[in-house]
């Protein structure tokens, strides 16, 4: 990320987004990353089939605040499983992650799918296929806005 970019008061983030895995479907992300830009955001784009060393290595490059991930095929169970610990392992262990669509080829309650991808994968949030972007915008304004107070107050008291 550019220092001009981070210094920027209208830039509200960095967020690396694309399509998990052996997924083709980018309309959803393409629309997000339209809605994301729209609102302040920067956009690094992976696109279609992107593994999680990409993701890991595009917001270590970019020094990304969050990565959105997208699933329509329901494989997210099967490519989601240790993102959080590489990201730990690349030294971005508290990167924001958001993960958005049909996460999986079974339909559980949302809640349990829920609960696996937040709190057994240490994903950020997760979002069911109907939500709307405006939704985990506002999510990661505020998430990204409570990081950076809390470190500038950190950084207060040192």
């Amino acid at each position: 990320m550019s220092t001009a970019a981070s210094t920027d008061p209208k830039h509200k983030g960095t967020v690396v987004t694309g399509a998990i895995g052996d997924d083709v479907h980018v309309i959803g992300i393409r629309l997000m990353e339209y809605a994301l830009r729209q609102n302040g955001f920067s956009v690094v784009s992976l696109g279609p089939l992107a593994s999680q060393k990409e993701f890991i290595d595009a917001a270590v490059e970019t020094a990304a605040d969050a990565l959105f991930v997208s699933s329509l095929n329901g494989h997210a169970e099967m490519y989601l499983p240790g993102l959080r610990g590489a990201c730990v392992e690349a030294g971005i262990g508290d990167i924001l992650i958001y993960a958005g669509g049909q996460l999986t080829i079974r339909r559980p309650d949302w809640d349990d799918t829920r609960r696996h991808f937040e709190q057994e994968l240490g994903l950020s949030r997760v979002y069911p296929p109907t939500t709307m972007p405006d939704e985990p915008i506002r999510d990661l304004a505020a998430d990204i806005a409570a990081r950076r107070a809390k470190g500038s107050s950190a950084k207060k008291g040192a």
